[in-house]
């Protein structure tokens, strides 16, 4: 695993030991950035379930302005910190040890909103559901932010009820799918009228 372009191009990422991180491999992340594109340039970024923040890392190397990087495993978080420290991003990046769904209504609270939100749960755990419903109120996304979900190919996100956020593409990598979602202002302005 490396940060494949940007600023920090080149440097090698860490993992934590064992199997319960699963990061997203260099072939996914740079498919998922060639299909933001300039999305990424100048953006606040959220990377939640974390693990290495790979997500988050290669964002801030290609101009992403600030990331936070969420995940309650003690492991994840410190290789996080260690990759902060090997991409030289620790003045653009902020670190959060919490369980995702109390982190995102901490960050409501304090008034936080992103451009972009990276989302890599634990597969098959019902963790996309609640993570979409939660994101849904729009109370940290920017207007036209984008959300992106890695999660595995048996998790149907068409029951998924969501009024803001709308499912624009999927993308499949063997056993994953990545899934891209816009978050429609416009929509939840016309609902309030």
């Amino acid at each position: 695993m490396r940060i494949i372009t940007g600023s920090a191009k080149g440097t090698k990422l860490k993992a934590p030991r064992g199997l319960d991180t699963r990061p997203t491999t260099d072939r996914v992340k740079e498919s998922i950035f060639n299909i933001l594109g300039n999305a990424v340039d100048g953006a606040s970024v959220l990377d939640l379930f974390a693990g290495t923040g790979g997500l988050g890392l290669e964002a801030l190397s290609r101009g992403a302005t600030h990331a936070v990087f969420v995940d309650q495993s003690l492991a994840s978080i410190a290789v996080i910190k260690e990759n902060i420290a090997c991409t030289k991003m620790a003045e653009k990046a902020e670190i959060v040890k919490n369980d995702v769904i109390k982190t995102l209504e901490k960050l409501s609270d304090k008034a936080y909103f992103f451009d972009i939100v990276f989302c890599d749960p634990p597969y098959n755990k019902g963790y996309v559901t609640k993570v979409l419903q939660k994101l849904d109120t729009g109370s940290i996304l920017n207007p036209q932010s984008i959300l992106i979900i890695e999660h595995s190919r048996h998790e149907v996100l068409d029951d998924v009820k969501c009024n803001n956020l709308i499912l624009k593409r999927n993308e499949r990598y063997g056993e994953t799918l990545v899934s891209f979602f816009i978050y429609n202002s416009q929509q939840s302005n016309e609902a309030e009228d």
